[in-house]
Formats: structure tokens, C-alpha cells, sequence
């Protein structure tokens, strides 16, 4: 039997299942790991970020608050504090301003670069909070007003929102670090006529830093106007915006404090110890739960399948011989093969007990012939009904002679189809010796005739070889209508020998043919010895060629004759001379 393809074996079916419940673990495993590991790296990049952010909110605060850093020590000592975090602050040569702890100038020794500029007037956009510009809208500088100026400037926003409100715009007043309020429409609506003119007008504490505004300007490209707000006037490009900050940053600069270089890093204590949240714990769980319920059942859903064709096997072999039935072969792998080996097995053991019972009967029925002849003359002369002359014992010892013969062909079949018959090979001449058996089995009514070219010299067992062509002349002879002829062909080619024996007799039917070896078999369905022998000559012969390495084989036509071949290997010494 073939060897199982590989990809329906019983061995790839179980890996495929192991790797299949590997696979879902690991999978599963890396799977929370890295949603676990995404959570607690984008809470923690979150936070640091947002901290990050908060320190330099509050120290560009400082910074457009202040002239300088002089006082920022124990604003940098609290926010460190806050954010659990090393802040320090240095000059852009990295000379410390100050620091959180006294171990703050170590965040400088290992960082090569800083975490941010601290500069109101040039805000970093990645970390800035503020929007709308590069200047920190609290540098105030020479811009703040007084407490009567915004007062005023306050109940002319009001006036405005309640002029907006009778439009059904709803509007709201929003202060800058100046003092100056601005009106900012939450809704939308028709376009409405509501004139803001004090709000769009400098004020007493304006006046003179806008005219220096607009004077630093003028170096720019010409005489410009500045609103309160920082725009231009009639600004159609963005050239003049960009001077009017370059101005603003010179006039800012003296109320400010300087630049300055801001490190930020964990602080210097141990890491905590990993503590898993009962969430976290819940989903390792669960994970882990359906991960052994998925392995649970592959692996009994690949068991049961295993398991069920092999009780069925079980089963059928428990069954006594009389009942057993074929199993149903499901699966093409070591199982089906197994189950298709069983269902060979049982119907060859089962054509062995019918060919058991069958020999039997045969045996049974080959020596009863014989031995009732026996028995009935023996009791008759007994009896004294006949007496003891020569023609009775001659009767006697004929029927023990065919006795004797039925047990030796038995004996030598057996011995055969045991593989334990030897054969004794010699140089024989061949031709001579096929002449002595057709001489043996001469008789009136069939003529024997031998064709051969030469004498050849082989090794073969004489003796086995007289055997194995007697049976198969007798049998020609015997089944040959009296004018007929038995011819034996004798022929040596390529170190083999072959022997056809061939008679014109009755022939044998073509489904009768493949039995026509059998023991016991004859084509006469009445058994009886006139029409044959006992029916073991045909399987001798075959099983001794087999015995010399060669076989027999038959070819008939029914009402044309038959030929039988006996084809065995030999060695060539030569050929005898006619």
C-alpha cells in the first residue's frame, strides 16, 4: 500500500491541531499584551505631554510677565513638585537659572536637547498653548491699561452685545491680559449695523506705545497705522504683519524675560512595581479562559474524530468470523488505510476459511472413493461372497496405490505452498527426459508427439521436472477425445525454458480458466474419477515451477484445445547432438 500524501496525514492533522491551539495562545497573549502595553504607553505619553505642556504654559506666563528670571526659583521648585517631574532651567549657554531639586543640573549633563525655548516673544507651536501668533499674547509690555480705561472700554463691549442681541446674534465679552475687552459672536447671523467705534479707538495708555509701535515700523517700508488690536490698517498682504512683530518684539523686550533653555525629566527614584488594574486583571482572565476553552475544544472535536473510526474498527474485529461485515472507510489517512487493510484481512480470511472448508470436503471426498472400495471388498470377501483370487487383490492394491498417490500429492502441495519444498537442480537433458514421459503416458486413442531443435543441457530438477510435465500430459490426455493428439513444444531462449504442452481436447471455458489451478477443481461438476483425476495435478505443477523460480500458465478455446507453459529460469551448458 502507497504511503498517506502528507497533507492528509494523521501526524500533520495532530501538528496542524497543536499549532492551530499554540497559534491561538500566542495570539491571544500578544494580542492583550499590545493593547495593554498601547494603553499604558499612550496614558503615559499623555501625561507627560500634558505636564510638558503645563511647565512651559506657566514659565512663559512668568516670562511675559516678568523683566526677568530672578524670582522663578520657587515657581520652577513648585511645578516640579506637581508634576513629579526634574525641571531645569538654564541660559542658552546652559548656565543653570534654576532648577526643581538640587539634582536638576544633572537633567541638563544628560540631555542634548532641550525640551523647549522659554521666549514669549518667539512661542514654540509644537507645546504652545496659545494660538493666533508667535508673541504671548500676556506680553503686555507698555500696553496695560488702567482700571477707569477698562471700565469704559468694558461698557462700550456691553453696549455692543446688546445691540447684537436685537439682531438675535448672541455675542459675549472676552478680556486680554491688557485690560482691553473685545466682543466675540457666539451665534450666527444677519449682518448687523452695530457700530464699535470706542473699541476700535486707542486709549490714553495706548497712545504713545502704538505712535513708538508705528514710528519702529516706518523702518520697515513707510508710515503705517496700528489698531489696538496689532493689525494694520488696510493690511492687504502679510509683509507688513511680519514687520509689525519684528516691531513688537523690540519694543516688548526690555518687559520681558529673556530667553532661556527648559529641560524636563523623570524624577531620580526608583520605578514603581507593576501593579495590573482589576480591569486589566479581568481581561488576562478571560483572555486566558477562552483561549483554554478554544484549545478544549479542538482538541475534542480532534479526538472524537480520531477516536470514532477506531471503535469502529474495534467492533468489527470483536465480531466471530461467521458475521463479520466490511467497515465503512470515511477518511483517506492512516485510519482509512487501516480500516481498508481490516476490510482486505477479513474477506481474505474469510476465502481462507471457505477454501479450508472447501478442502476438506474435497479430502473428504477423494479418500471416500477409494477407501469404501476397499472397505466393500474386504467386508464381501469376509463374508465369503467372493473369494481372495489375484483379480481381488489387484483391485485392492490398486484403489490403496490411488490412496497412496491422493496423500502424496496433498503431502507435496502442502509442502509447496508452505515454501518448504526443495528442489535438487542438475544438468539434465532435457529432450530426453520429455521423452521418457510421453513414452509413459502412450495410449492408443491420443497421439503424443515432441518438438524440440537440439538436446539442450540445463540445470533443472529432474525429478520435479518429470513431476510437473506428467501432470500436466496426464491431464491433456484425459481431457483429449480419442483421434485427438497431445503435442509437447520444447524450446530454450534467453537462459529460460519453456514446455508447452498442447491438446486438441474440449477446451476450457474462459470463466472456468483462472480456476483451472485451483486444488480439487475439475470442469466436470460430477466428480467422478472417469472424468478426471484428483484434481490436485495442475496445482503440483504450478507450485513446483514456482519452486524452480518459474510458473505455469494456460490459454484454451472451448472446442479447440488447450495449452499449459511451463516457463522456468535455468542455466545453459549447451546442446546434445540429435
Amino acid at each position: 500500500m502507497n504511503a498517506v500524501p502528507l497533507h492528509r496525514s494523521l501526524l500533520t492533522r495532530l501538528l496542524a491541531a497543536s499549532l492551530l491551539i499554540a497559534l491561538c495562545a500566542i495570539a491571544a497573549t500578544a494580542w492583550l499584551s499590545v493593547q495593554l502595553t498601547k494603553r499604558a504607553v499612550t496614558h503615559e505619553q499623555s501625561r507627560t505631554l500634558s505636564a510638558d505642556t503645563d511647565i512651559y504654559d506657566a514659565l512663559i506666563e512668568y516670562a511675559a510677565t516678568h523683566d526677568s528670571w530672578d524670582g522663578a526659583g520657587s515657581k520652577i521648585t513648585r511645578l516640579g513638585e506637581l508634576t513629579r517631574s526634574r525641571i531645569a532651567l538654564t541660559t542658552p549657554g546652559r548656565t543653570l537659572i534654576a532648577g526643581s531639586s538640587p539634582d536638576a543640573a544633572d537633567a541638563v549633563a544628560v540631555s542634548e536637547v532641550p525640551t523647549a525655548t522659554v521666549d514669549p516673544l518667539f512661542l514654540d507651536p509644537g507645546i504652545a498653548r496659545v494660538s493666533g501668533g508667535r508673541i504671548d499674547p500676556r506680553a503686555v509690555g507698555p500696553y496695560r491699561l488702567t482700571g477707569d480705561e477698562r471700565r469704559a472700554l468694558r461698557q462700550a463691549a456691553e453696549d455692543q452685545i446688546d445691540c447684537l442681541s436685537a439682531y438675535g446674534i448672541q455675542a459675549e465679552v472676552v478680556d486680554t491680559p491688557s485690560g482691553r475687552p473685545t466682543v466675540r459672536q457666539i451665534s450666527a447671523g444677519i449682518q448687523a449695523s452695530c457700530p464699535a467705534r470706542e473699541l476700535a479707538t486707542p486709549v490714553a495708555s495706548e497712545r504713545e506705545p502704538l505712535q513708538d509701535l508705528s514710528a519702529r515700523m516706518a523702518e520697515c517700508g513707510g508710515p503705517v497705522k496700528v489698531t489696538p488690536q496689532f493689525t494694520v490698517a488696510g493690511e492687504t498682504d502679510g509683509s507688513s504683519q511680519m514687520c509689525l512683530d519684528e516691531a513688537r518684539r523690540a519694543q516688548l523686550q526690555p518687559y520681558v524675560a529673556p530667553p532661556a533653555l527648559l529641560f524636563v525629566t523623570g524624577q531620580a527614584v526608583p520605578a514603581p512595581s507593576v501593579d495590573l488594574s482589576p480591569g486589566n486583571r479581568l481581561r488576562i482572565v478571560a483572555t486566558a479562559a477562552a483561549v483554554l476553552v478554544v484549545a478544549c475544544a479542538v482538541t475534542v472535536v480532534a479526538g472524537l474524530r480520531l477516536v470514532r473510526p477506531l471503535r469502529v474498527l474495534t467492533a468489527a474485529a470483536r465480531r466471530p468470523v461467521e458475521s463479520q461485515q466490511a467497515v465503512p472507510v470515511t477518511t483517506r489517512d492512516e485510519i482509512g488505510y487501516l480500516a481498508t487493510a481490516f476490510n482486505d484481512l477479513a474477506e481474505r480470511r474469510q476465502a481462507v476459511e471457505r477454501q479450508r472448508q472447501a478442502m476438506v470436503n474435497d479430502i473428504a471426498h477423494e479418500l471416500r472413493t477409494p477407501l469404501t472400495t476397499i472397505r466393500t471388498w474386504l467386508e464381501t470377501a469376509r463374508d465369503g461372497a467372493v473369494p481372495v483370487d489375484a483379480e481381488v487383490l489387484d483391485l485392492l492394491v490398486e484403489e490403496a496405490v490411488l490412496l497412496h498417490h491422493v496423500v502424496d500429492d496433498l503431502r507435496d502441495l502442502a509442502a509447496a505452498e508452505a515454501g518448504n519444498l526443495r528442489v535438487h537442480p542438475s544438468p539434465t537433458y532435457v529432450k530426453d527426459l520429455l521423452e521418457q514421459v510421453l513414452d509413459a503416458h502412450r495410449t492408443a486413442a491420443v497421439t503424443l508427439a515432441l518438438h524440440a531443435s537440439g538436446d539442450p543441457e540445463v540445470t533443472v530438477d529432474p525429478v520435479r521436472l518429470r513431476q510437473i510435465v506428467g501432470n500436466l500430459v496426464s491431464n491433456a490426455v484425459r481431457h483429449t477425445p480419442p483421434g485427438g493428439s497431445v503435442t509437447v513444444d520444447l524450446s530454450v531462449r534467453e537462459s529460460r525454458l519453456r514446455i508447452a504442452v498442447t491438446d486438441t481436447g474440449t477446451g476450457i471455458s474462459a470463466e472456468d480458466l483462472p480456476k483451472v489451478f485451483d486444488r480439487f477443481w475439475r470442469a466436470d461438476t460430477s466428480r467422478t474419477r472417469a472424468t478426471g483425476g484428483s484434481g490436485l495435478g495442475l496445482a503440483i505443477a504450478r507450485q513446483l515451477a514456482r519452486a524452480h523460480g518459474g510458473d505455469v500458465t494456460a490459454l484454451s478455446t472451448p472446442g479447440i484445445g488447450s495449452t499449459f507453459t511451463v516457463d522456468i529460469p535455468v542455466q545453459v551448458f549447451g546442446e546434445a547432438p540429435e
